[in-house]
């Protein structure tokens, strides 16, 4: 087990115009379980694969248990990857498949036939062990993926999208399993994952990559209330955050409908422009009475899913913007109802249009006004 770290690692194909993953400073904890996401093309692969010496980084450094690796081949960082493809012999057995790399170290049999048992075990295989992987389910065989990992005992394992091949169900049998088996070993863990639910339910931490940029690295509970830009904010949750534009006067205020909103003084400060992001998540909303300030919205869709019901909406403005809602089981809306939506405040976030880095909490109110008034993330 050992501690990651890159250190302004880069990769810059001679080729391309911009480095692949640029100046990328990361440091994963020993035993910690982390999750690099983003958008297709962001370098959540190359991140890991540079880790494994599979990728050579062009600038910056590599350490695995403080040792630096950057120039050290692949075979030489005890570390173990499991890919999409299962990548598994067919003609071999579920144990000769687990315990192939041991065999090619020569290790003696007695203990290949103890890890492999003890591999199979924690992986639910004890009785597939002689069967072929054409007898096998996709997650029978994704799972001898990781059995064939677990056995070399490494100090850091490398996953790279493992479960985007199995059905919805099984994948979350499957992740389940993953991070149980992770907690008992206590291995370093990277694991590259398109699906933000995997992330926020296994991960001790995530790194959200875009464009080969490192844009926050936090713990799945701070990532979702406290995203450090609208990128990660709309990125991040399912459905994503709901991001409205407007502008904001001189004297700080932000008209959200009929409903009036008034920036900090440190708000105001902060941004480079009279143009702010008002972020909301889906159950961020407050449902208005006829007749109360805040943002009308005409609904064009419902989704009723048991335990919530999600209502997609438009606002009616000259030009209509899409609002996502989360309402409570049991609740009854309609196509072409219309409704007044305002923000909790406690649940809101703001982020400055150009550079889209989040603002300093409200430290208002000012003079003659009150935070029930005018103080952004205050309870409404």
């Amino acid at each position: 087990m050992a501690e990651v770290e890159f250190r302004k690692a880069t990769l810059q194909y001679p080729t391309l115009d911009r480095p692949t993953i640029d100046q990328l400073d990361l440091k994963v904890e020993d035993g910690e379980f982390v999750c690099v996401v983003g958008p297709s093309g962001c370098g959540k692969s190359t991140t890991i694969r540079m880790l494994a010496g599979l990728e050579f980084i062009t600038g910056g450094r590599v350490y695995i248990g403080g040792k630096d690796v950057s120039a050290v081949p692949p075979r030489d960082r005890d570390i173990a990857m499991v890919f999409q493809n299962y990548a598994l012999y067919p003609h071999m057995t579920v144990a000769a498949n687990i315990g192939f790399h041991l065999m090619l170290q020569k290790t003696p049999k007695s203990e290949i036939d103890e890890r492999v048992r003890h591999a199979a075990s924690l992986l639910d295989l004890t009785e597939y062990l002689d069967r072929k992987p054409a007898n096998l389910s996709g997650g029978q065989r994704q799972r001898v993926a990781m059995g064939r990992a677990i056995v070399r005992h490494p100090k850091v394992f490398l996953m790279d999208e493992p479960l985007s091949n199995l059905d919805a169900k099984l994948r979350v049998q499957t992740r389940t399993q993953i991070a149980k088996i992770q907690r008992d070993l206590g291995v370093t863990t990277m694991y590259v994952t398109h699906d933000q639910v995997e992330a926020m339910t296994m991960a001790d931490r995530i790194a959200v990559l875009k464009a080969g940029q490192l844009q926050q690295f936090a713990s799945p509970e701070e990532m979702y209330t406290r995203p450090q830009n609208a990128f990660v904010a709309g990125f991040i949750g399912s459905p994503s955050m709901n991001l409205l534009e407007f502008n904001v006067t001189e004297d700080g205020k932000i008209a959200y409908g009929d409903y009036g909103l008034r920036l900090g003084p440190s708000q105001q400060a902060a941004l480079s422009q009279e143009r702010v992001i008002v972020g909301s998540r889906p159950e961020g909303f407050r449902v208005l009475a006829p007749g109360e300030p805040g943002l009308r919205a005409t609904i064009d869709a419902v989704e009723n899913l048991g335990n919530d019901v999600y209502i997609y909406l438009e606002t009616d403005e000259k030009q209509p913007r899409s609002i996502t809602v989360r309402r409570p089981a049991g609740s009854s809306h309609r196509v072409g109802e219309g409704l007044t939506l305002r923000p909790a405040r406690s649940q809101m976030h703001l982020f400055d249009k150009v550079t889209g880095l989040r603002l300093p909490d409200y430290d208002g109110p000012g003079e003659g006004e009150t935070a029930l008034d005018t103080g952004l993330n205050r309870v409404v």
